[in-house]
């Protein structure tokens, strides 16, 4: 019997304020990735356009409101042999830096660079290094 092969959107932003970006700590019961740190963000719904779906999210998670500016970059992984993660990659701004966590995440921190490298686990930092993350000029 062949297992259904299944390919997950998932949209993620790297929400700046006032020169830090937000990063988050999964809990440690989660399936995937359980008590690494990420950015703020998770999976579209269908029907749902793409940003308002990444509005939706930060909000879900964390209680902010965003701006979403624009892609910064796609990438993709497998979690297991039939299950592919497409990441959409937003860069958004919020005015507000009061955090409200849901339960996915057990804690929160407004990163400078060196932090978010420190914290963030290599392949996420890669793909900041590869699509030029850490030079924008929106992120002092």
């Amino acid at each position: 019997m062949e297992h259904r092969k299944n390919i997950v959107v998932v949209l993620k932003g790297l929400i700046l304020h006032k020169g830090t970006v937000l990063i988050v700590q999964r809990a440690p019961h989660d399936e995937v990735g359980g008590g690494t740190w990420e950015l703020v963000g998770g999976g579209m719904r269908f029907g749902e356009e793409l940003e308002a779906a990444l509005i939706r999210e930060i909000e879900e998670e964390v209680g902010l409101t965003v701006t979403v500016e624009k892609v910064l970059y796609a990438a993709t992984f497998q979690t297991h042999p039939t299950r592919q993660v497409v990441i959409l990659t937003y860069l958004c701004t919020s005015e507000q830096h009061e955090v409200i966590l849901s339960k996915e995440h057990i804690h929160y921190c407004w990163a400078t660079k060196d932090e978010a490298r420190q914290l963030l686990p290599p392949a996420i930092v890669y793909d900041f290094e590869k699509n030029g993350v850490f030079s924008l000029a929106e992120w002092r």
